[in-house]
């Protein structure tokens, strides 16, 4: 008889991107579209962000993250997938107060606001000439 694969599962949004994550008892390894995340991600700071609620609940090293993100660009992914880790370890264990109190369950719902017409871009109007 096999072994059943414990898995956690988290969906995470931010602007335009989705992330799916997908956390399983292991080394501490994440890989981001089946690549490592330092290799994905161009900046340091990304990195960091996605990671920090690894950080706070001390599950750096206990699990392995599979993420498959789409849409929008490094920082609107970034914060998907640390949405997504978040909602992951809810799944997991017992942290919710940890990370509901460091406000990592709250999705960041700015996104940019649409062009309206006789503007040329969402806000920013026309130079006004006198004459």
């Amino acid at each position: 008889m096999a072994k059943k694969k414990v898995q956690y599962y988290g969906t995470g949004r931010r602007k335009s991107s989705v992330a799916r994550v997908y956390l399983t008892p292991g080394k501490g390894e994440i890989l981001v579209n089946e690549r490592p995340v330092d290799e994905y991600m161009p900046y340091a700071t990304l990195v960091m962000d996605l990671k920090q609620p690894l950080e706070l609940t001390n599950t750096l090293t206990s699990f392995d993250i599979n993420v498959t993100v789409k849409g929008g660009g490094y920082t609107g992914q970034a914060g998907a997938i640390r949405l997504g880790i978040a909602r992951a370890l809810l799944e997991a264990g017992d942290y919710r107060q940890t990370l509901k109190n460091a406000g990592m369950l709250t999705r960041d719902s700015r996104a940019k606001e649409r062009y309206k017409y006789g503007l040329k871009k969402a806000r920013r109007a026309p130079q006004f000439s006198k004459r």
